[in-house]
C-alpha cells in the first residue's frame, strides 16, 4: 500500500467507536499507508487522557466488554499508542476543543491541535477517506 494516504473523521465517541477506527488506522499503517485522523465532537473521547478509558458501549451492548476481555483485545488506551507508534497523525479539532472549554493538555500525549481546514488540508489528496 506504499503511497497510500487514509484520512479518516472521528465524530463518535462509543468503545465501538473507537476500536473501528484505532483497528483500520492501525492496518492500514501496518500496509505503510500514511494515516491521519481527525477527532471532533464525542470522538474527542477517543484521545482524551480519562475519557477514552472508559468508552460507553451502546445500549444493550453491555455483554462485548466481556468478550473484548475473552479475546484479550487490547484497551483503547494501548490502540491510541499502538496507533501513535506508527505515525498515525491524530489530530484534535480545535473548534470542538473551544465549544467543550478543553485544552491540547487533556489529550494524550503527541496530539495535534487544528480546525477543519488543517484536516482537508491532509485529507485533499487521501486515497481513502473515513467517517466513524
Amino acid at each position: 500500500m506504499a503511497d497510500t494516504k487514509v484520512a479518516i473523521i472521528a465524530a463518535n465517541g462509543s468503545l465501538f467507536d473507537a476500536y473501528k477506527v484505532f483497528n483500520v488506522a492501525s492496518a492500514a499503517a501496518a500496509s505503510d499507508a500514511e494515516v491521519g485522523i481527525f477527532f471532533t465532537f464525542e470522538g474527542l473521547n477517543l484521545i482524551h487522557k480519562e475519557g477514552h478509558k472508559n468508552l460507553p458501549l451502546p445500549e444493550g451492548k453491555e455483554h462485548f466488554q466481556e468478550g473484548f476481555q475473552k479475546a484479550n483485545v487490547p484497551s483503547i488506551e494501548e490502540l491510541v499508542g499502538i496507533a501513535q507508534e506508527m505515525d498515525v497523525k491524530l489530530i484534535a479539532c480545535q473548534m470542538t476543543m473551544d465549544v467543550m472549554s478543553l485544552e491540547k493538555e487533556d489529550f494524550v500525549e503527541g496530539i495535534e491541535v487544528g480546525g477543519a481546514a488543517s484536516f482537508i488540508e491532509y485529507a485533499k489528496d487521501a486515497n481513502i477517506s473515513l467517517t466513524f
